[in-house]
């Protein structure tokens, strides 16, 4: 079976009740399995499957992890997930490590050092790790993924990964919004920006981090966001998201201005 990401959120339901195919070529397979509560901080978590890899993206919280591995439990058991892509460390990214590593200590953890030296208070410690920023690119049997820096936003070695199979960007807090009326995929990208600005404005360290992130965009060929809060963003909105980060007023510029 073979499903492109335009077609996948063409027909994927508004309001998902169970994981979502995004992608599927072969044996490379995306799927959205986020949480299903009504709440405003949205949490999406991601999985991609390719051969005998099973990686979650932004694998989420421990008060959640129950929804997701349930998702993740109707398309494989959930102890053959073989890793964890942590793009921060936040608890609402980060905090269900333990839990899964009960289901499978040997899986890895892909993510930065400067996240690595934050997860043991977790509890945890000695798993397998693979340092994103000495290793950036990770060869899958249908394509790779490559770790995409996105410092001070917001944290200091955040990144984004970008599936060169699907053209998908799993791009964490950036374009992440908050949103009283959540649905899948984003309608309208004007009324979706004041969404985005509820998190942006505040969370982001400054104007120049989201214009340099943004211009690491443009070298990408990007066919959807997919952000850890809000909504996912079709390949019809990219150029308007790409600009939103280029002309962002956020953090420090709105703290000290006179310094901008």
């Amino acid at each position: 079976m073979n499903l492109d990401f335009d077609a996948a959120v063409a027909g994927a339901p508004t309001v998902p009740d169970g994981p979502v195919l995004l992608f599927a070529r072969g044996d490379h397979r995306v799927y959205w399995v986020g949480i299903r509560d009504e709440t405003a901080f949205h949490c999406n978590t991601y999985l991609i499957l390719d051969a005998e890899q099973a990686l979650l993206v932004d694998p989420g919280s421990r008060g959640y992890f129950a929804q997701v591995r349930d998702s993740v439990a109707a398309l494989l058991p959930p102890e053959r997930v073989t890793g964890l892509i942590i793009c921060h460390q936040d608890p609402d990214v980060a905090a269900c490590l333990p839990d899964w590593l009960a289901l499978n200590p040997a899986l890895t953890v892909y993510t930065s050092p400067r996240t690595e030296v934050l997860l043991p208070h977790y509890g945890v410690s000695g798993y397998r790790l693979h340092d994103i920023e000495a290793e950036p690119v990770l060869p899958l049997a249908g394509g790779n993924l490559r770790f995409v820096g996105a410092p001070f936003l917001h944290s200091p070695m955040a990144f984004a990964t970008f599936d060169s199979a699907s053209g998908l960007l799993f791009s964490g807090d950036i374009f992440a919004a908050v949103e009283s009326d959540w649905r899948l995929v984003v309608e309208d990208f004007d009324e979706h920006a004041a969404s985005m600005d509820l998190f942006h404005v505040d969370y982001m360290a400054s104007g120049v981090a989201a214009r340099g992130f943004a211009r690491r965009m443009r070298d990408l060929p990007i066919r959807g966001i997919l952000p850890q809060h809000g909504s996912i963003i079709p390949s019809s909105m990219i150029d308007e998201a790409i600009a939103y980060l280029e002309r962002l007023q956020c953090g420090l510029d709105l703290i000290y201005p006179d310094l901008s």
